[in-house]
Protein backbone atom coordinates (compact mmCIF):
# COMPACT_ATOMS: atom_id res chain seq x y z
CA UNK A 1 0.00 0.00 0.00
CA UNK A 2 1.28 3.83 -0.82
CA UNK A 3 2.44 5.81 2.02
CA UNK A 4 -0.42 7.94 3.49
CA UNK A 5 -0.82 11.92 2.21
CA UNK A 6 0.91 14.51 4.67
CA UNK A 7 -1.93 16.79 3.77
CA UNK A 8 -4.71 17.06 6.42
CA UNK A 9 -7.59 14.59 6.47
CA UNK A 10 -10.43 16.13 5.16
CA UNK A 11 -12.98 17.28 7.80
CA UNK A 12 -15.84 15.36 5.96
CA UNK A 13 -13.92 12.30 7.69
CA UNK A 14 -13.83 13.83 11.20
CA UNK A 15 -16.43 11.22 12.81
CA UNK A 16 -14.21 8.29 11.70
CA UNK A 17 -10.65 9.74 12.58
CA UNK A 18 -12.41 10.57 16.42
CA UNK A 19 -12.70 6.63 16.55
CA UNK A 20 -9.78 5.88 18.49
CA UNK A 21 -9.59 2.10 16.20
CA UNK A 22 -8.96 4.22 13.27
CA UNK A 23 -7.39 8.28 14.26
CA UNK A 24 -5.43 10.31 11.91
CA UNK A 25 -3.02 7.48 10.34
CA UNK A 26 -5.80 5.18 10.05
CA UNK A 27 -8.13 7.22 7.97
CA UNK A 28 -4.79 8.46 5.91
CA UNK A 29 -4.22 4.85 5.07
CA UNK A 30 -7.83 4.53 3.82
CA UNK A 31 -7.54 7.33 2.06
CA UNK A 32 -4.32 5.82 0.00
CA UNK A 33 -5.50 2.90 -0.43
CA UNK A 34 -7.36 0.98 -3.94
CA UNK A 35 -10.10 -1.51 -3.77
CA UNK A 36 -11.89 -3.52 -6.23
CA UNK A 37 -14.74 -4.53 -5.91
CA UNK A 38 -15.94 -7.77 -7.77
CA UNK A 39 -19.80 -7.32 -8.81
CA UNK A 40 -22.21 -4.68 -8.03
CA UNK A 41 -25.66 -6.02 -7.50
CA UNK A 42 -27.15 -6.75 -3.66
CA UNK A 43 -23.95 -6.79 -1.73
CA UNK A 44 -21.54 -4.55 -4.03
CA UNK A 45 -24.50 -1.91 -3.88
CA UNK A 46 -24.37 -1.40 -0.17
CA UNK A 47 -20.40 -2.10 -0.53
CA UNK A 48 -19.63 0.59 -2.47
CA UNK A 49 -21.83 3.04 -0.99
CA UNK A 50 -20.07 2.09 2.47
CA UNK A 51 -16.41 2.30 1.09
CA UNK A 52 -16.78 5.67 -0.61
CA UNK A 53 -18.28 7.68 2.66
CA UNK A 54 -15.00 6.12 4.01
CA UNK A 55 -13.29 7.70 1.80
CA UNK A 56 -11.69 4.60 -0.22
CA UNK A 57 -9.30 6.68 -2.31
CA UNK A 58 -9.35 4.63 -5.48
CA UNK A 59 -12.59 2.41 -5.91
CA UNK A 60 -13.58 0.38 -9.03
CA UNK A 61 -16.81 -1.53 -9.56
CA UNK A 62 -16.83 -4.27 -12.04
CA UNK A 63 -19.92 -5.38 -12.89
CA UNK A 64 -21.38 -7.23 -16.55
CA UNK A 65 -25.04 -6.61 -15.39
CA UNK A 66 -27.52 -3.97 -15.90
CA UNK A 67 -30.63 -2.46 -13.49
CA UNK A 68 -34.25 -4.06 -13.47
CA UNK A 69 -37.09 -3.40 -11.38
CA UNK A 70 -36.79 -6.35 -8.77
CA UNK A 71 -32.65 -5.30 -8.03
CA UNK A 72 -34.45 -1.99 -6.35
CA UNK A 73 -35.71 -4.00 -3.04
CA UNK A 74 -32.52 -4.71 -2.15
CA UNK A 75 -29.71 -3.10 -4.59
CA UNK A 76 -29.55 0.58 -2.93
CA UNK A 77 -27.46 2.31 -5.31
CA UNK A 78 -29.91 2.05 -7.91
CA UNK A 79 -33.75 4.04 -8.72
CA UNK A 80 -36.42 3.46 -11.30
CA UNK A 81 -34.86 5.71 -13.81
CA UNK A 82 -31.52 3.45 -13.99
CA UNK A 83 -34.35 0.94 -14.54
CA UNK A 84 -36.01 3.11 -16.95
CA UNK A 85 -32.41 3.82 -18.91
CA UNK A 86 -31.40 -0.08 -19.02
CA UNK A 87 -28.28 1.26 -17.44
CA UNK A 88 -25.35 -1.28 -16.47
CA UNK A 89 -25.28 -1.65 -12.74
CA UNK A 90 -21.55 -0.15 -12.91
CA UNK A 91 -22.25 3.31 -15.15
CA UNK A 92 -24.99 3.98 -12.80
CA UNK A 93 -23.05 3.59 -9.76
CA UNK A 94 -19.92 5.40 -11.12
CA UNK A 95 -22.24 8.04 -11.28
CA UNK A 96 -23.97 8.15 -7.64
CA UNK A 97 -20.91 7.26 -5.93
CA UNK A 98 -19.10 10.51 -7.73
CA UNK A 99 -21.94 12.52 -6.32
CA UNK A 100 -21.97 11.06 -3.08
CA UNK A 101 -17.89 11.62 -2.54
CA UNK A 102 -15.96 13.83 -5.10
CA UNK A 103 -12.42 13.30 -3.05
CA UNK A 104 -12.20 10.04 -4.10
CA UNK A 105 -11.68 8.25 -7.83
CA UNK A 106 -14.53 5.98 -8.78
CA UNK A 107 -14.26 3.63 -11.88
CA UNK A 108 -17.28 1.90 -13.00
CA UNK A 109 -16.25 -1.18 -15.64
CA UNK A 110 -19.37 -2.57 -17.43
CA UNK A 111 -16.92 -6.47 -17.89
CA UNK A 112 -16.75 -9.78 -16.64
CA UNK A 113 -14.21 -10.95 -14.49
CA UNK A 114 -12.88 -14.27 -16.18
CA UNK A 115 -9.35 -15.82 -17.02
CA UNK A 116 -9.02 -13.58 -19.57
CA UNK A 117 -9.23 -10.36 -18.33
CA UNK A 118 -8.63 -10.62 -14.32
CA UNK A 119 -5.33 -9.19 -14.57
CA UNK A 120 -6.63 -6.48 -16.09
CA UNK A 121 -9.31 -5.73 -14.01
CA UNK A 122 -8.03 -6.86 -10.49
CA UNK A 123 -4.31 -5.67 -11.00
CA UNK A 124 -2.76 -3.30 -8.91
CA UNK A 125 -5.37 -3.14 -6.02
CA UNK A 126 -4.93 -3.43 -2.38
CA UNK A 127 -8.12 -5.22 -1.43
CA UNK A 128 -10.32 -7.31 -3.55
CA UNK A 129 -14.51 -7.19 -1.88
CA UNK A 130 -16.39 -10.68 -3.08
CA UNK A 131 -20.18 -9.72 -4.51
CA UNK A 132 -20.05 -11.55 -7.19
CA UNK A 133 -23.32 -14.36 -7.73
CA UNK A 134 -21.34 -17.71 -8.34
CA UNK A 135 -18.41 -19.93 -7.09
CA UNK A 136 -16.94 -19.73 -10.73
CA UNK A 137 -15.78 -15.94 -10.54
CA UNK A 138 -14.90 -16.65 -6.45
CA UNK A 139 -12.56 -19.07 -7.33
CA UNK A 140 -10.90 -17.66 -9.92
CA UNK A 141 -10.80 -14.39 -7.29
CA UNK A 142 -8.95 -16.62 -4.82
CA UNK A 143 -6.55 -18.15 -7.12
CA UNK A 144 -5.17 -14.33 -8.14
CA UNK A 145 -5.47 -13.30 -4.78
CA UNK A 146 -3.54 -15.60 -3.22
CA UNK A 147 -0.64 -15.71 -6.64
CA UNK A 148 -0.43 -11.97 -5.83
CA UNK A 149 -0.46 -11.91 -2.04
CA UNK A 150 -3.78 -9.76 -2.22
CA UNK A 151 -6.70 -9.81 0.78
CA UNK A 152 -9.69 -10.03 -0.26
CA UNK A 153 -13.52 -10.45 1.35
CA UNK A 154 -15.93 -13.19 0.72
CA UNK A 155 -19.78 -13.14 0.98
CA UNK A 156 -22.62 -14.44 0.17
CA UNK A 157 -26.46 -14.76 1.01
CA UNK A 158 -29.57 -16.09 0.00
CA UNK A 159 -33.17 -15.97 1.74
CA UNK A 160 -32.57 -14.64 4.92
CA UNK A 161 -28.74 -16.36 5.17
CA UNK A 162 -25.03 -14.92 4.93
CA UNK A 163 -21.85 -15.84 5.34
CA UNK A 164 -18.35 -13.64 5.14
CA UNK A 165 -14.79 -14.35 5.87
CA UNK A 166 -11.77 -12.50 5.37
CA UNK A 167 -8.88 -14.72 3.44
CA UNK A 168 -5.65 -13.06 3.61
CA UNK A 169 -3.11 -14.67 1.63
CA UNK A 170 0.18 -16.38 3.48
CA UNK A 171 -1.43 -15.77 7.09
CA UNK A 172 -5.23 -17.27 6.32
CA UNK A 173 -6.83 -20.27 4.86
CA UNK A 174 -7.69 -19.46 1.83
CA UNK A 175 -11.06 -20.30 -0.14
CA UNK A 176 -9.79 -23.47 -1.62
CA UNK A 177 -9.32 -24.70 2.16
CA UNK A 178 -12.58 -23.47 3.27
CA UNK A 179 -14.86 -25.10 0.20
CA UNK A 180 -12.89 -27.74 -1.94
CA UNK A 181 -14.99 -27.65 -4.72
CA UNK A 182 -17.87 -25.78 -5.95
CA UNK A 183 -21.54 -27.03 -4.83
CA UNK A 184 -23.24 -28.99 -8.26
CA UNK A 185 -25.49 -26.37 -10.39
CA UNK A 186 -29.21 -26.68 -8.87
CA UNK A 187 -27.91 -28.09 -5.70
CA UNK A 188 -27.25 -24.84 -3.60
CA UNK A 189 -30.33 -22.50 -3.25
CA UNK A 190 -30.08 -19.59 -5.46
CA UNK A 191 -32.21 -15.83 -5.02
CA UNK A 192 -34.35 -17.66 -7.78
CA UNK A 193 -35.38 -20.74 -6.00
CA UNK A 194 -35.27 -19.16 -2.00
CA UNK A 195 -35.53 -15.07 -2.46
CA UNK A 196 -33.37 -13.26 -0.40
CA UNK A 197 -34.45 -10.14 2.30
CA UNK A 198 -32.25 -6.83 2.18
CA UNK A 199 -31.56 -7.16 5.82
CA UNK A 200 -29.33 -9.57 5.50
CA UNK A 201 -27.46 -8.09 2.80
CA UNK A 202 -27.28 -4.98 5.19
CA UNK A 203 -25.69 -7.47 8.22
CA UNK A 204 -23.15 -9.56 6.02
CA UNK A 205 -22.17 -5.96 4.43
CA UNK A 206 -21.60 -4.18 7.30
CA UNK A 207 -18.60 -7.30 8.27
CA UNK A 208 -17.66 -7.11 4.90
CA UNK A 209 -16.94 -3.26 4.93
CA UNK A 210 -15.54 -3.54 8.78
CA UNK A 211 -12.97 -5.89 8.22
CA UNK A 212 -11.65 -4.04 4.95
CA UNK A 213 -11.38 -1.18 7.12
CA UNK A 214 -9.16 -2.79 9.46
CA UNK A 215 -6.88 -4.07 6.86
CA UNK A 216 -6.53 -1.09 4.93
CA UNK A 217 -6.03 0.66 7.79
CA UNK A 218 -3.35 -1.17 9.15
CA UNK A 219 -5.20 -2.81 11.92
CA UNK A 220 -4.22 -6.40 10.53
CA UNK A 221 -4.58 -7.48 14.19
CA UNK A 222 -8.22 -6.98 14.51
CA UNK A 223 -9.38 -8.67 11.99
CA UNK A 224 -11.55 -12.09 13.01
CA UNK A 225 -10.00 -14.71 11.51
CA UNK A 226 -13.69 -16.62 11.50
CA UNK A 227 -16.40 -17.56 9.09
CA UNK A 228 -19.33 -15.12 10.56
CA UNK A 229 -22.92 -16.75 9.93
CA UNK A 230 -26.49 -14.62 9.97
CA UNK A 231 -29.96 -15.92 9.74
CA UNK A 232 -31.73 -12.69 10.40
CA UNK A 233 -34.94 -14.72 10.24
CA UNK A 234 -34.67 -17.34 12.56
CA UNK A 235 -32.43 -14.68 14.81
CA UNK A 236 -28.87 -17.08 14.83
CA UNK A 237 -25.31 -15.91 14.80
CA UNK A 238 -22.37 -17.47 14.72
CA UNK A 239 -18.77 -17.74 14.35
CA UNK A 240 -17.01 -20.71 13.02
CA UNK A 241 -13.19 -20.78 13.48
CA UNK A 242 -11.54 -21.08 9.87
CA UNK A 243 -9.27 -24.42 8.72
CA UNK A 244 -5.87 -24.35 8.85
CA UNK A 245 -4.53 -23.79 5.52
CA UNK A 246 -4.19 -27.26 4.04
CA UNK A 247 -0.14 -27.98 3.08
CA UNK A 248 -2.28 -29.90 0.30
CA UNK A 249 -4.62 -27.20 -0.63
CA UNK A 250 -4.87 -27.33 -4.72
CA UNK A 251 -4.43 -23.62 -4.69
CA UNK A 252 -2.46 -21.95 -1.42
CA UNK A 253 -0.87 -25.73 -0.84
CA UNK A 254 -0.02 -26.28 -3.92
CA UNK A 255 -0.32 -23.52 -6.53
CA UNK A 256 -2.23 -24.84 -8.78
CA UNK A 257 -4.22 -22.92 -10.61
CA UNK A 258 -6.80 -23.88 -13.27
CA UNK A 259 -9.45 -21.43 -12.92
CA UNK A 260 -6.17 -18.63 -13.87
CA UNK A 261 -5.50 -20.86 -16.48
CA UNK A 262 -8.84 -21.17 -18.04
CA UNK A 263 -9.17 -24.67 -17.27
CA UNK A 264 -12.04 -24.43 -15.04
CA UNK A 265 -14.58 -21.89 -15.57
CA UNK A 266 -18.05 -21.95 -17.41
CA UNK A 267 -18.93 -20.51 -20.70
CA UNK A 268 -21.73 -20.18 -19.96
CA UNK A 269 -23.71 -19.59 -16.39
CA UNK A 270 -27.04 -19.07 -15.08
CA UNK A 271 -27.62 -15.94 -12.89
CA UNK A 272 -28.26 -15.38 -9.62
CA UNK A 273 -32.34 -14.62 -9.41
CA UNK A 274 -32.60 -13.87 -13.31
CA UNK A 275 -34.19 -17.21 -14.78
CA UNK A 276 -31.35 -16.54 -17.28
CA UNK A 277 -28.62 -17.70 -19.12
CA UNK A 278 -24.92 -15.54 -19.43
CA UNK A 279 -22.90 -16.52 -22.53
CA UNK A 280 -19.34 -15.42 -23.11
CA UNK A 281 -17.78 -16.24 -26.78
CA UNK A 282 -14.89 -18.02 -26.76
CA UNK A 283 -13.08 -14.88 -28.21
CA UNK A 284 -13.69 -11.13 -27.06
CA UNK A 285 -15.00 -8.97 -30.03
CA UNK A 286 -16.59 -5.45 -30.63
CA UNK A 287 -20.15 -5.44 -31.65
CA UNK A 288 -21.56 -3.41 -34.36
CA UNK A 289 -24.86 -2.31 -32.13
CA UNK A 290 -26.23 -0.65 -35.15
CA UNK A 291 -26.01 -3.61 -37.49
CA UNK A 292 -27.30 -5.72 -35.27
CA UNK A 293 -30.18 -3.41 -34.27
CA UNK A 294 -31.04 -3.64 -38.07
CA UNK A 295 -31.03 -7.04 -38.49
CA UNK A 296 -32.89 -7.51 -34.93
CA UNK A 297 -35.70 -5.01 -35.53
CA UNK A 298 -37.80 -7.13 -38.04
CA UNK A 299 -37.97 -9.62 -35.51
CA UNK A 300 -39.16 -7.80 -32.28
CA UNK A 301 -38.75 -5.07 -30.31
CA UNK A 302 -35.16 -3.73 -30.25
CA UNK A 303 -33.78 -0.97 -27.67
CA UNK A 304 -29.84 0.20 -27.41
CA UNK A 305 -27.61 2.69 -25.92
CA UNK A 306 -24.22 3.23 -25.80
CA UNK A 307 -23.38 0.58 -23.37
CA UNK A 308 -25.95 -2.20 -24.44
CA UNK A 309 -28.32 -3.54 -27.08
CA UNK A 310 -31.95 -5.23 -26.12
CA UNK A 311 -34.40 -7.22 -27.99
CA UNK A 312 -37.33 -8.96 -27.16
CA UNK A 313 -37.44 -12.01 -29.80
CA UNK A 314 -39.65 -15.48 -29.62
CA UNK A 315 -40.78 -14.70 -26.11
CA UNK A 316 -36.55 -14.22 -24.55
CA UNK A 317 -35.37 -10.93 -23.90
CA UNK A 318 -31.74 -11.07 -25.38
CA UNK A 319 -29.26 -8.63 -23.87
CA UNK A 320 -25.50 -7.94 -25.65
CA UNK A 321 -22.88 -6.19 -24.25
CA UNK A 322 -20.13 -4.53 -26.68
CA UNK A 323 -17.73 -7.23 -25.92
CA UNK A 324 -20.11 -9.67 -27.16
CA UNK A 325 -21.63 -11.34 -23.87
CA UNK A 326 -25.07 -11.79 -23.93
CA UNK A 327 -27.92 -12.58 -21.42
CA UNK A 328 -30.64 -14.78 -22.49
CA UNK A 329 -33.22 -14.11 -20.14
CA UNK A 330 -36.79 -16.64 -20.11
CA UNK A 331 -34.77 -19.68 -19.84
CA UNK A 332 -31.98 -21.85 -17.55
CA UNK A 333 -31.17 -24.14 -20.32
CA UNK A 334 -27.87 -23.27 -21.39
CA UNK A 335 -28.39 -25.44 -24.66
CA UNK A 336 -31.42 -23.20 -25.54
CA UNK A 337 -29.57 -19.77 -24.88
CA UNK A 338 -26.92 -20.87 -26.96
CA UNK A 339 -29.14 -21.37 -29.91
CA UNK A 340 -30.85 -18.09 -29.49
CA UNK A 341 -26.68 -16.47 -29.26
CA UNK A 342 -25.86 -18.19 -32.12
CA UNK A 343 -29.21 -17.18 -34.05
CA UNK A 344 -29.39 -13.68 -33.69
CA UNK A 345 -26.14 -12.70 -32.25
CA UNK A 346 -23.52 -15.02 -34.01
CA UNK A 347 -21.58 -18.00 -33.51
Amino acid sequence: MKQENKRPVPQRYSRQVLFSGLGEQGQARIINSRVVVVGCGALGALQTSLLARAGIGTLRIIDRDFVEESNLQRQILFDEEDVRNVLPKAAAAEKKLRAVNSLINVEGIVDEVNASTVDRLLGGFDLIMDASDNFDVRFLINEYAVKNNIPWVYGACVGSYGLTFPIIPGESACLRCVFESAPPPGVSPSCDTAGVIGPIVGAIVSIQVAEAMKLLSGARDRVRRKITTIDMWENRYDAIDMPKPFADCACCGRHEYPYLDGTLGAEAVALCGRNSVQIRPAFQTKIDFDDLAGRLSPLGVVEQNRFLLRADIDGYQITVFSDGRAIVQGTYDVTIAKSMYARYVGS
